[in-house]
């Protein structure tokens, strides 16, 4: 068992610059795909729990103004408090300047959806880089394995009688490119279709509160009001 790295470590030290150089983009990708991974995988946790708070304080009963107003002093909101925050600003500016119902609905819906989208693109940020390394990875080893191949082969040219001791080692050195290849891939790839899956799901969440929050302040467009904390 001892000798297995070492064995692993002598097969790049001998391999040629060119495996070695594939090896080197493997390994930078498999480090930047699990930096990729553990930050998506806070983020998308964060934001299925602020929905998730968000949503048990939206559905208490409060007054939707105060809540409004608790939001605007922190700061910084996003998600789902993000996008009913921009709605309902936008909603109470329009209502302030006396423009009518319909008009009322359009722009908050506007900026509910506007909001909605910079938030998923700011979930979606670095997806597209694992789907990269995912798909990327097995052909740049397989590249690196074939190169490796060819070489053992032009090496074994001068040879009267190739043996498999002659043999082996230059395949082997080959097949570690795939190896590595394998270690970037698999990871990057499951990452991507768990991750783009939550945010998947995170975004239908969002459609459905625009939905209920745009009902909600139908309900309240006719109302004469002072200032936000009407609605």
């Amino acid at each position: 068992m001892n000798g297995e790295p070492l064995s692993i470590l002598k097969l790049i030290g001998d391999a040629s610059i060119v495996v070695q150089l594939v090896l080197g983009m493997l390994l930078a990708a498999s480090i930047a795909s699990w930096a990729v991974i553990l930050g998506k995988r806070a983020v998308l946790s964060k934001a299925r729990g602020e929905a998730d708070r968000f949503e048990a304080n939206f559905w208490s009963g409060g007054d939707l103004g105060s809540l409004y107003r608790s939001l605007e002093a922190r700061g910084r909101n996003s998600g789902m408090s993000g996008i009913f925050e921009m709605g309902f600003r936008e909603f109470a500016r329009l209502r302030q300047s006396g423009a009518p119902s319909d008009q009322l609905l359009e722009g908050a819906r506007r900026a509910m959806r506007v909001a909605q989208l910079k938030e998923v693109d700011r979930l979606e940020h670095n997806l597209a880089m694992l789907a990269t390394i995912g798909s990327v990875s097995p052909y740049v080893g397989l590249f690196g394995t074939v190169w490796g191949i060819m070489g053992t082969f032009v090496s074994l040219g001068g040879v009267q009688q190739a043996t498999l001791a002659t043999v082996a080692p230059g395949i082997a050195e080959a097949l570690v490119a795939t190896a590595f290849a394998l270690v970037a891939a698999i990871p990057a790839f499951i990452a991507y279709n768990r991750y783009a899956e939550k945010v998947g799901r995170l975004e239908l969440r969002y459609d459905a509160f625009m939905e209920e929050f745009s009902t909600i302040l139908q309900r309240h467009a006719g109302r004469p009001t002072a200032g936000p904390e009407a609605a």
